[in-house]
C-alpha cells in the first residue's frame, strides 16, 4: 500500500516537472504582462475542487496544479514549505517570494488570468496581496453541517474538532468578504443549483472569463467516488449525521447565530 502511494507520488512529480519544462519555452516567448491573479478562497470539503475544475474550462485561465485537489501548495517544490502539519497555524510564516516564483513556473503565462486554489489561502490573503498585484478572489462557503460531516468522515476527527474548525474557517471567510473589493462570494448550493448566478458573479469581477462550461462530467472527489455532472450533495451528507451529532452542532451554533446569519445559514 505504501509502495503504491510512493509510485503514485513519483508519477505525479514526473508530471509536474514535465509540465514545468514544457511551459518554460512558452513562458519565455509568449508570456503576457499585467496578469490578473485569481485565488480560490475556500475551506476544505466545500466544493473548491469542483469550482476550480469548472473555472479551468475557460481558455482565459491557467491553474498552477491540475492534479487531484489542484492546490498550489502541493507542487513538489512547495510541499515541505506549505503542506505540513502546522499549515493551519496562523503564526506560520510563508516565504511568498519563493511561492510566487514557483507558481509562475507552473502557470501558463500566455493566459491573462493565473489561478491558485490552496485551502490555507483563506487565512493568508492579506499576505498574498502584498506580493501579488492585481489580485482577485472567489470566496466559497458551504452548508456547515455538510462540512462538519466531511471533516469527521475524511479525517477521523471528533465532532468537537470539526465544529470548531468549521466555525474558524467561516470567520476567515467573513473577514475576507468584508475586507476585499475584487471578490465574489458564492455558496456550494449556488454552484450546484444556480450556475447562471455563479457565472454572473464571476464575470462581475473578471469579465474576461466568459466561456465557462458547467455541463461536463467532473472528477472532483466526492463520497460517491465517481465522475458526476454538477450535483448538490449537501442533503446526502447531512443525512449521514446522527441525531446526537445534530444536537451537539446546534448547541455550539446557537452561540454563533450572527456568523451563520451572515452567510444565510440556518440551524437544522
Amino acid at each position: 500500500m505504501n509502495s503504491g502511494k510512493k509510485n503514485l507520488g513519483l508519477k505525479h512529480d514526473l508530471y509536474f516537472f514535465s509540465r514545468k519544462n514544457l511551459l518554460t519555452f512558452k513562458n519565455i516567448f509568449l508570456a503576457k504582462k499585467n496578469h490578473k491573479f485569481l485565488f480560490i478562497l475556500s475551506p476544505p470539503y466545500c466544493g473548491s475542487t469542483l469550482l476550480t475544475q469548472i473555472i479551468s474550462t475557460s481558455k482565459k485561465i491557467s491553474c498552477n496544479n491540475y492534479i487531484a485537489t489542484m492546490e498550489g501548495q502541493l507542487l513538489p517544490e512547495l510541499r515541505n514549505h506549505m503542506f505540513n502539519k502546522d499549515r493551519w497555524d496562523e503564526s506560520n510564516v510563508y516565504d511568498w517570494s519563493k511561492i510566487k516564483s514557483v507558481w509562475m513556473k507552473y502557470w501558463d503565462q500566455s493566459k491573462p488570468v493565473l489561478m491558485d486554489k490552496t485551502t490555507t489561502n483563506i487565512m493568508r490573503f492579506d499576505e498574498i496581496k502584498k506580493k501579488f498585484d492585481n489580485t482577485y478572489a472567489i470566496c466559497l462557503v458551504r452548508n456547515p453541517y455538510a462540512v462538519i460531516e466531511g471533516i469527521m468522515r475524511r479525517n477521523s476527527k471528533s465532532i468537537e474538532f470539526a465544529i470548531e474548525f468549521c466555525v474558524k474557517t467561516l470567520q476567515y471567510q467573513k473577514y475576507n468578504i468584508e475586507n476585499n473589493k475584487n471578490l465574489a462570494w458564492i455558496t456550494y448550493s449556488e454552484l450546484c443549483d444556480n450556475q447562471n448566478l455563479v457565472n454572473r458573479k464571476i464575470k462581475s469581477i473578471l469579465p474576461e472569463i466568459d466561456d465557462l462550461d458547467f455541463d461536463k462530467f467532473f472528477s472532483a472527489h466526492n463520497f460517491k467516488n465517481k465522475f458526476l455532472k454538477i450535483t448538490n450533495l449537501n442533503d446526502e451528507k447531512v443525512s449521514k449525521l446522527k441525531k446526537e451529532d445534530i444536537l451537539k452542532i446546534n448547541k455550539y451554533f446557537s452561540k454563533e447565530k450572527e456568523l451563520l446569519n451572515f452567510f444565510n445559514f440556518q440551524l437544522i
